[in-house]
């Protein structure tokens, strides 16, 4: 079993992209081996109310069950508490929110509300370092890395909320870790994807330091190729019980199917 925590689905605005369709996720899936993919709504990132890419996304997911829809929300706008009984009432995995697209202090009330909110009825919450490395980046794509510092801080600001922050490096992941209690740091997960393979092998590193329980597997297809993921697993020397855990295992704990 694969499960792959960090896809998007629909076009990106600063640049063409192939391969963003369902069906062409669908088929990279199949390509690489990967049996699940948490969705998110691509163009609904860019978006005032990225909430309004919901609705379709429910809609593809209730047609594909290897596709499991990951909400977006934005604790500003009104009403995003209904985002969240909808998403936890339609057994999403997580729900998302990425504060520097919408020019949100990312420690700020709001996104504290909506952690406390998450950690009540066990939603787990997805943010993203980044979609895109800043030398790619267009002009008009302004906002900023989700921080370290602003992590640690999310996490300090609940006791129960369960956190998968994707798109995060080797140096992120340990300034994060390792300047958190161990029982923060029990509650965050990192996706593989930003994370190098060989011959630097980062994640053999991170392996070995952080420990494996703490990883999933995340590709962030399809601005990157799913094959890098998969790669990286293979190139990596680890244990069957370690692979499997960041294959699939990990996620279910994430998603509260299963208990860490």
């Amino acid at each position: 079993m694969r499960t792959d925590v960090n896809v998007f689905l629909g076009s990106y605005p600063f640049r063409r992209i192939p391969g963003t369709s369902v069906g062409a996720i669908l088929e990279a899936m199949e390509r690489v081996g990967t049996d699940e993919a948490w969705v998110s709504h691509l163009p609904g990132v860019f978006w005032k109310d990225p909430a309004e890419g919901n609705g379709w996304l429910y809609e593809v997911s209730g047609m594909e069950p290897s596709l499991r829809p990951v909400p977006a929300v934005q604790p500003e706008l009104a009403h995003w508490e209904e985002i969240l009984d909808e998403a936890k009432a339609r057994k999403a995995p997580a729900v998302r929110c990425d504060p520097g697209f919408h020019g949100m202090d990312p420690t700020g009330s709001p996104i504290r509300s909506l952690i406390a909110a998450c950690g009540e009825i066990g939603l787990p919450l997805m943010m993203a370092v980044r979609l895109e490395d800043i030398r790619q980046r267009h002009p008009n794509d302004a906002a900023p890395d989700l921080t370290p510092g602003a992590v640690r801080a999310l996490v300090r600001s609940h006791p129960k909320t369960r956190f998968a922050i994707t798109n995060a490096e080797r140096s992120f992941v340990e300034e994060v870790h390792f300047g958190s209690t161990p029982e923060e740091a029990a509650r965050i997960w990192w996706d593989i994807c930003w994370i190098w393979g060989p011959p630097e092998n980062h994640l053999a590193t991170l392996l070995s330091t952080v420990g494996p329980d703490r990883f999933v597997y995340g590709t962030a297809m399809p601005l990157r190729i799913p094959e890098n993921g998969v790669a990286k697993l293979d190139l990596t020397n680890m244990s069957s019980e370690h692979r499997a855990m960041i294959e699939s295992g990990n996620a279910r704990r994430l998603s509260g199917m299963e208990q860490s």
